[in-house]
């Protein structure tokens, strides 16, 4: 992953992006692997959580050790992630300690129909980054849209292939997507760092 580039702005919440971020591999894994199909909700939230059930949330795709055979440059990604190097140089940057935390990654292909409400992340998640493939040539508009205190959109980033963005979650970090014309797939992937446990944990230099 190529962190060199990196631009900070505070409006309206500390945020980071960047751009050349992965190499044409791990991009061609984002934008070609199978994502589980089936009926979704698209109620606002990524899950399906309004539902009480969850529903969306079994056709998610996250990449675990029982699965990383089938992604070798992005599990190569995770792995670099979870690396002291890389999360002491992130945790530098977000001010945010990520020396115990885990990594998590998912891989995404958003569809007609789907947006999300003005959300904060759960404190869980220390650490949120998005990646953009964009094979289909969709709109720069895709992006994540950014709301300030009164939930007023007052920023987009925008959907690029190739570049992506990050920030920590904090009480004013409200980000979702609007409902916005999607022609085949928003394709992209989600990082975390997380305090819960996953098959990915940040490398123990102690």
């Amino acid at each position: 992953m190529n962190l060199d580039n990196i631009t900070h702005s505070n409006f309206p919440f500390n945020h980071w992006q960047f751009s050349q971020c992965l190499d044409d591999n791990a991009l061609n894994e984002i934008s070609f692997s199978k994502i589980p199909s089936g009926d979704r909700a698209y109620d606002g939230t990524r899950a399906a959580d309004h539902t009480g059930k969850g529903l969306d949330g079994k056709l998610r795709l996250f990449i675990t050790k029982n699965n990383s055979i089938n992604f070798p440059y992005l599990t190569k990604l995770i792995k670099s992630l979870q690396s002291s190097t890389i999360a002491d140089k992130i945790s530098k940057v977000i001010n945010k300690d990520l020396s115990k935390s885990y990594v998590r990654l998912e891989i995404i292909g958003d569809k007609k129909g789907f947006w999300l409400k003005p959300h904060k992340d759960i404190s869980e998640k220390l650490m949120t980054m998005m990646i953009w493939a964009n094979p289909y040539n969709e709109s720069s508009n895709l992006g994540t849209d950014l709301y300030d205190k009164n939930f007023k959109l007052v920023k987009t980033l925008e959907y690029v292939h190739n570049s992506g963005y990050f920030f920590s979650s904090g009480e004013d970090t409200w980000h979702g997507l609007e409902l916005k014309e999607i022609k085949k797939e928003r394709r992209c992937i989600q990082i975390n760092y997380v305090s819960f446990e996953t098959d990915w944990p940040v490398e123990n230099t102690n």
